[in-house]
């Protein structure tokens, strides 16, 4: 039976509970709102600290326009030959010769790559924020320092990000450049340039003949690896640290003619050198040969590599030979110094090969070795400034010459004045 007053009370509670259920939609609404609005606040609280404890520039506190008045552009606008050597290791002829054969142009036709750029984009004429010549003046600058990025920031007023993109890209286009460079050439010499390369080492050491260049190895340090095959492959046992190998030839005219760049650390310099041997073998004639240490001793390479002897090695039972084999020995081992000239040379110009390498970054170690190598060529052919080019290819003038009869006249026998006279081999009596 119908009961009006029963359906009343029915439709009432169903209201009830439906405006019950709304107020508790909206509690939740506004409790999820409030969490949200939480979230975001602790999350800004947290940025807020973290950049407070930044350790590198903002754009704020770097100078205004990385263009104008910065540290770098005073130095480029004096034209300076001490200030240019000192920050870019170069002369200021030199750094034009660069800018000018390549650089420079392609610098301006490529757009610097970027995850959010179409790099097939036209690049942004006048917009970067350095033109041609600070972008180069900043490779040369981390090429031959050690300074830190934050260094390197204050100096050129860039910022992190930029700072980074412009290192990377600027090496690429400086190693590109150096190849195309007829001074930068890393090319192994005609059998013309061995016989004048040995006649400059003959003169300054006539018992050595057919010598025309020194060969010897690099070895840098590097970061440490997580990765434990990496951790292997870079440990040198000998030197108990993370290294980097390379194997360098130098000729008595100071340039690199043959290298062998970022192989593991691990290896030997003789495994390092495999094909160097090849080209002794099969590109080299008869009768010349280079000049290396023990570390390159071969019995199938005895007429291709000379070494001096070691301790311990068998000489001639007769008198005169033991005593020629012995001199010719410490000969080899003057000559020999001049490879330690040429790496003292680019560790000391190129100081970014004192700081550990980058061990996740294989082909950024082979620009940055390829472009010291190639930098130090350039500078011994168009700067002249090189130990083993001024020791044995220097023009001397008549009074020069002169001074050097004179002096080897008066004092004919210099070995107790010798520095690397400890390193000499003296005969025994058998």
């Amino acid at each position: 039976m119908y009961n009006p007053s029963k359906n009343r009370n029915r439709l009432f509670y169903l209201l009830l509970l439906q405006a019950r259920s709304k107020l508790h939609g909206r509690l939740n609404q506004k409790k999820l709102a409030a969490l949200l609005l939480l979230a975001r606040f602790a999350q800004v609280s947290a940025l807020i600290r973290r950049r407070s404890s930044y350790r590198f520039f903002l754009r704020r506190h770097l100078l205004p326009s990385p263009r104008h008045n910065t540290p770098w552009v005073k130095i480029r606008n004096s034209f300076d030959d001490q200030a240019y050597l000192l920050k870019t290791g170069l002369t200021v002829a030199t750094f034009q010769y660069i800018l000018r054969n390549g650089f420079e142009r392609l610098w301006n036709a490529h757009t610097i790559y970027r995850d959010d750029v179409n790099q097939y984009g036209q690049p942004r004429l006048r917009r970067r924020s350095l033109p041609a010549d600070g972008a180069l003046g900043l490779v040369l600058h981390w090429i031959t320092s050690t300074a830190k990025e934050s260094e390197l920031a204050e100096m050129f007023a860039l910022v992190p990000s930029v700072l980074s993109r412009y290192l990377y890209f600027g090496l690429q286009i400086l190693v590109h450049v150096l190849q195309h460079l007829p001074e930068s050439q890393i090319t192994w010499p005609s059998p013309a340039e061995m016989a004048r390369s040995a006649e400059l080492i003959r003169t300054r050491h006539p018992t050595v003949r057919g010598a025309f260049g020194f060969i010897d190895g690099l070895s840098l340090a590097a970061e440490t690896s997580s990765d434990p095959r990496q951790q292997e492959a870079t440990y040198n046992g000998w030197l108990h640290s993370h290294r980097i190998g390379n194997i360098l030839v130098f000729a008595p005219d100071g340039r690199v003619i043959a290298c062998k760049l970022n192989a593991p650390g691990s290896w030997h310099d003789a495994r390092i050198a495999r094909h160097i041997y090849s080209k002794l073998v099969h590109n080299t004639p008869n009768g010349f040969f280079l000049i290396g240490d023990t570390a390159f001793q071969s019995d199938t390479l005895a007429d291709k590599i000379h070494t001096p002897l070691k301790e311990g090695n068998e000489l001639p039972v007769n008198r005169c030979e033991r005593a020629a084999v012995i001199e010719y020995s410490n000969k080899l081992t003057q000559a020999r110094q001049a490879v330690e000239w040429g790496m003292r040379s680019l560790q000391s110009v190129f100081n970014r090969l004192r700081v550990p390498l980058d061990i996740h970054d294989p082909i950024g170690r082979q620009r940055l070795l390829e472009a010291c190598v190639r930098l130090h060529n350039l500078r011994a052919v168009c700067m002249g400034i090189n130990e083993i080019r001024s020791v044995y290819a220097r023009r001397r003038n008549a009074p020069e010459v002169l001074r050097d009869h004179a002096h080897r006249a008066l004092f004919p026998n210099t070995r107790n004045h010798d520095r690397i006279g400890r390193f000499y081999l003296q005969e025994h009596d058998p």
